[in-house]
């Protein structure tokens, strides 16, 4: 099925009423445009969310809210997380790095990635379960760089918005199989900030290994851990964040820790990420879920999983 045909039916711009966080319809943000990029052969391509999108459309037991990202977000919110260099590189046709490569428009795309993580931002304040069915990814962006398939970092800047227009506490959590570098470098040290990411080491991008500063708390896993030793690490993760008391958690998403993924040496399986999502929902505190990395041809169940375990289904 063609990519537009795949979105046409789902997604459109709705006005979201608001119910309590916990008996809340999955509101998807998502946009056929973040599929108009690709190179021949790299892993981060358009089939990750439009076949995601296809599956959600199919299934019949979530209820599903369908919406599009907003107008462009300005530069001076993406400036608190980046240099003015980063987005002047964005425009630059040259590849940023081997697995980062440059395509015409790069700059907004990685734009409406960023709306997409602000939008979920506001709908989880209104009480809303909500997760960004967007490319390009960003936990490995960094202040000064792109890098890692990433070219803004859209959880740090949605973390950063939270805290500027007055959420006090509010923790990140990242249980991408690649360590969020970037999101570390950004929120490294900042006020009313804990960053918790739980991890392969080693693997790319080689950091990771230890806790850093005041707020950056790392639980690395060695590759082909065993999926209960990884449940233990991902309980670890949950129980310090959950001591932090946060008003707000920002979730990066990646479903490459999966048994079957192509980029890493992870043994989740599906029902992992159902009982991640089961498990964010009993904290009782507003989330938001941003799509980083996942790989497999089976991302759109692993994604279908995580899902029914947000909803509570």
């Amino acid at each position: 099925m063609a990519v537009a045909k795949l979105f046409c039916a789902a997604t459109k711009s709705v006005s979201i009423s608001v119910h309590p966080w916990f008996n809340s319809a999955v509101t998807i943000i998502t946009d056929e445009r973040c599929t108009g990029y690709a190179r021949a052969g790299h892993p981060e391509n358009p089939r990750r969310v439009a076949a995601t999108v296809a599956r959600l459309q199919s299934q019949t037991e979530l209820p599903l809210n369908w919406v599009t990202p907003g107008e462009n977000v300005s530069d001076e919110i993406i400036l608190r997380a980046h240099t003015p260099a980063v987005l002047a590189r964005l425009k630059i046709p040259e590849d940023f790095d081997a697995d980062t490569p440059f395509f015409d428009g790069i700059s907004s795309y990685a734009r409406a990635s960023v709306s997409a993580a602000l939008d979920a931002l506001k709908i989880a304040r209104a009480g809303e379960n909500t997760f960004s069915l967007m490319r390009p990814p960003g936990h490995h962006a960094t202040s000064e760089k792109s890098m890692g398939f990433c070219y803004l970092n859209n959880i740090a800047i949605a973390t950063l918005e939270a805290v500027a227009t007055g959420t006090k506490r509010v923790a990140v959590f990242d249980f991408d199989v690649h360590h969020g570098n970037g999101t570390e470098d950004i929120l490294l040290n900042q006020p009313g900030v804990e960053f918790f990411s739980v991890h392969q080491h080693p693997s790319y991008p080689g950091t990771g290994e230890v806790s850093v500063g005041r707020n950056c708390f790392n639980y690395p896993v060695w590759p082909n851990t065993s999926r209960e030793t990884y449940r233990t690490k991902l309980i670890q993760a949950l129980d310090d964040l959950r001591s932090f008391r946060p008003e707000l958690i920002a979730v990066s998403a990646g479903f490459d820790a999966y048994a079957r993924d192509p980029l890493a040496e992870g043994t989740l399986l599906a029902e992992d990420f159902y009982w991640l999502g089961k498990s964010l929902r009993e904290l009782k505190t507003p989330f938001f879920s941003l799509l980083e990395g996942g790989y497999s041809k089976d991302l759109p169940e692993l994604i279908l999983a995580y899902l029914k375990g947000v909803e509570g289904k």
